[in-house]
C-alpha cells in the first residue's frame, strides 16, 4: 500500500501551535495549493488543504512561517471521524507532515531550510554556508543574472547562417 502525498502552496493562515498534556506540541495550517488548469473563466483556482505537523517541526512552523509563506509538506492523507455537540457524524480529511521545507528566505536571507526528515550534522551546515559565502563572493561573468537573454525586447535579432550549428 503506498500513501504519499507532496504539496506546495501558501499557507491562509499562521499555524496554529499547541501542546497535548503529555507536552508534544502540535501545530495545524491550512495550505492553498494552485490547480495545474483554470475553469471556463480562466481564472486559476486551488485547493485548501488542512495541514498537520508533530513535535520540533510543529514549532519550528510556528515561529518561522506564517500567512502567504510559501512551503512545500510532504507526508500522508489521514482521515478521522468525530461526533459533534449535535450528535452528527464529521468527518476530517487532513495531511499528516513528516516533512516542511520553508521555499522561501526569511527576510531576504538565504534559502528555506528543511524541518523534517533526517537530520545532518551542524559541521554540515557550516560547510554549505562556507562555499555558500565564496560563491557571493565571486563575480560573474554576467553583469545581470536575472535578464532574460531569450527575452524580446521587440527588436529584431540579426543572426548570420554561420552563427547557426546546422
Amino acid at each position: 500500500m503506498l500513501n504519499r502525498v507532496v504539496l506546495v502552496g501558501r499557507l491562509t493562515r499562521d499555524p496554529e501551535l499547541r501542546y497535548t498534556p503529555n507536552g508534544v506540541a502540535v501545530a495545524n495550517f491550512t495550505l492553498a495549493v494552485n490547480r495545474p488548469f483554470t475553469n471556463q473563466q480562466g481564472d486559476r483556482e486551488a485547493d485548501f488543504i488542512n495541514i498537520v505537523v508533530w513535535r520540533r517541526q510543529a514549532e519550528n512552523a510556528a515561529n518561522f512561517l506564517k500567512k502567504g509563506s510559501l512551503a512545500g509538506v510532504d507526508g500522508r492523507v489521514q482521515t478521522r471521524s468525530y461526533e459533534n455537540n449535535q450528535g452528527q457524524k464529521v468527518f476530517v480529511t487532513e495531511v499528516m507532515a513528516e516533512s516542511v521545507q520553508f521555499l522561501e528566505p526569511k527576510n531576504g536571507g538565504q534559502g528555506g531550510g528543511n524541518f523534517g526528515g533526517p537530520s545532518r550534522d551542524n559541521n554540515d551546515y557550516q560547510g554549505q554556508n562556507q562555499n555558500r559565502n565564496q560563491n557571493q563572493g565571486r563575480k560573474s561573468d554576467f553583469s545581470n543574472f536575472d535578464d532574460d537573454p531569450f527575452a524580446s525586447d521587440g527588436k529584431p535579432i540579426d543572426i548570420s547562417d554561420d552563427d547557426l550549428p546546422f
